[in-house]
Order: structure tokens, then sequence, then C-alpha cells
């Protein structure tokens, strides 16, 4: 088998785009196998998860990205503890690992170990070279560097346990909107994708709003309600009725529309069917609240003009993720 090189990964990661925009082709079993396992799995959010990658991997990007890339002759192993939340979440660091011709020793979440599987045997049937540089482990070891995705609380333990190597341990993080009150019905519409794609169950979907004070919440309502459908899943409806329940005896004031809780609360991170808001006096001062908070948050999205990076309602979520990666 010849050796792996540059050129050969950006001709696979092309070829294996192309291949991506028609996922049931060649993905289909597993994308049932997926979606049997994992009721948060839904067809509809795996494609859409598996479309993205395949926007992701296009010619232009490919070219653009690894432009930044060093490509290592001497392979280093890189250990990888994948996080499961939303379908495919941790192939973008597969992706990255192989872009820099390292090895990937794979851990993968028991909540998607299906998918993962069945698009990298496509990449190395693309390209063969890439066998050497994939393993698949149930714990780390003989690694050189590790890039690991969980909570808070296994963020504690990844930082004691792999302080000694190159690391790249990921915490909590959440997504926020802010909302300034001229936002149109589409805006808010597309503000919904922001909110409930993949169930609200990513860090790039929004789990806080903020309002200017005053707001008419019903207009936020109003430009969410195509989302209404949701409710009809079974899990995520179990969490919608659980925390209303809750919210009910403790006699805690908040608002509903039958299919998304808003409750006022200080916190970023609110449970599942719940968006926690707050209201702001003026965005100048909001401003700054927000930059002292900037290491816990993923992603920001408002209309209205911020000191920090942000991203049109409805867009946060599309593929920057290649150009991300190289910052």
């Amino acid at each position: 088998m010849s050796a792996l090189t540059q050129e050969k990964v950006i001709i696979a990661y092309k070829k294996l785009g192309i291949k991506l925009t028609n996922p049931t082709d060649i993905l289909g079993d597993a994308i049932y196998t997926a979606e049997s396992s994992n009721a948060w799995f839904t067809k509809e959010n795996i494609k859409k998860s598996i479309l993205s990658f395949s926007e992701m991997l296009n010619e232009t990007e490919i070219d653009h990205w690894f432009q930044s890339i060093d490509f290592s002759t001497s392979p280093k192993k890189v250990g990888l503890i994948l996080a499961g939340n939303i379908p495919m979440v941790g192939f973008h660091d597969i992706l990255c690992v192989l872009a820099t011709g390292n090895i990937a020793l794979i851990k993968l979440s028991s909540s998607d170990d299906k998918l993962i599987k069945s698009i990298i045997a496509e990449l190395i049937n693309i390209e063969p070279a890439f066998s050497d540089r994939i393993e698949y482990v149930e714990r780390l070891k003989d690694f050189d560097a590790v890039i690991a995705t969980g909570s808070n609380n296994s963020s504690r333990y990844f930082d004691y346990y792999f302080s000694k190597v190159p690391n790249i341990i990921r915490k909590n993080r959440n997504s926020i909107a802010v909302l300034d009150g001229t936002e149109t019905k589409e805006d808010i519409q597309n503000l919904g994708h922001d909110i409930f794609d993949y169930f609200g169950l990513g860090c790039r979907n929004v789990s806080k709003l903020y309002f200017p004070k005053g707001y008419d919440i019903a207009n936020f309502y109003e430009g969410i309600e195509s989302f209404q459908p949701i409710i009809n899943h079974f899990k995520y409806n179990n969490n919608y009725d659980y925390n209303k329940s809750i919210y009910l005896v403790n006699a805690a004031k908040h608002f509903d529309n039958g299919f998304l809780l808003l409750k006022k609360d200080d916190g970023l991170s609110s449970p599942l069917a719940v968006i926690f808001y707050e209201e702001y006096d003026s965005l100048e001062q909001l401003d700054e609240k927000l930059q002292l908070q900037q290491e816990n948050i993923q992603c920001m999205v408002t209309k209205a003009h911020l000191s920090s990076n942000t991203f049109a309602f409805g867009r946060h979520s599309q593929n920057s993720r290649l150009r991300t990666a190289k910052r």
C-alpha cells in the first residue's frame, strides 16, 4: 500500500464530499441502524448532518483550508474522545487529524457509533492509505496528543489525565441570541432553526435569549409557530412535560406556547424544551456583560452590532467549520 500524502487526502476529501450529497445511496443501512439505536437521531437530522459535511467538503473550501495546513511526515498518534449529542458531531475532529497527516485513535461515543464508522469505511474505500491512519479504541493509550469533548465535570478529569501531552479539552458551551426589536417574522423563523435544529442538543443551538426591555414575547412565539411539530417527538415531549410540571409545581413564572417554555433566568444553559431569557436596558451595557462571558459562549446570533463575532439568524450552524478550524 502506498503512503498517504497531502495530495491524496485532498483528492479523497473532495470525492467524499461528492458522495455525501446522496447519503442514502452509500449510508442507507447505517442511517437506519443509527435511527433505531438512538431516538434523537432521526432520519431527517442524520441527513441534515451528512449534507452539511458534504457542503463543507467542497473543492473551494478544501483548497482554501489546506493552504494553511502543514502535512506531517512523522505522524503522531492523536487520541480523540468524541461527543455524541448530535449525529456525526465528532467527524470534524477526525477530518482535522487526518488532514494534518497524523494518526487518529478514535474513542467513539456510544450514542454515535454507527454513522462515523460507515463514513470512515467509505473514506478508506476512496483512499486505502487512510487505513494505516485510523484506529478505533475503547481506551486511549500510547498517544502523543489528545482532543477530548465532554461536560464541565469530565473536562476536569481530562485536564488531569491528559495534562502531560498537547491537548484540546472542550467543556460545556452554549449559544445565545440577542434581539433588538427590529426583527422580521422571517428573522424569528430563522432563529427557530438556531433553537430547534437537532432538538436543541448542539452547542451551536441557542439556549438563551436577550430581549430589549418591554419586548412583546408574543412576537417571538408567533415567529416560531412553524416549529410546533417538534412536540410530536416523544423524547422532546417528555422533556417539555417534565419541565412544565416542575415550573407549575414551584409556581415559577414562565411563558408557554405548547411546545417551548420561556423562563427568566441568569443562566446560559437551559433544560431541553426550555429557553432562558433576560431583558436588557441598552445594547452597550449588554455588550459589556457578554464580553465577560465569552469563554462560555459558543455562538452569538443577532442583527445588532456587538463587539463579539456574531452570526445572522439561522446561519450559525452553516458550514464555516473548515475555515474555523484553521484559525
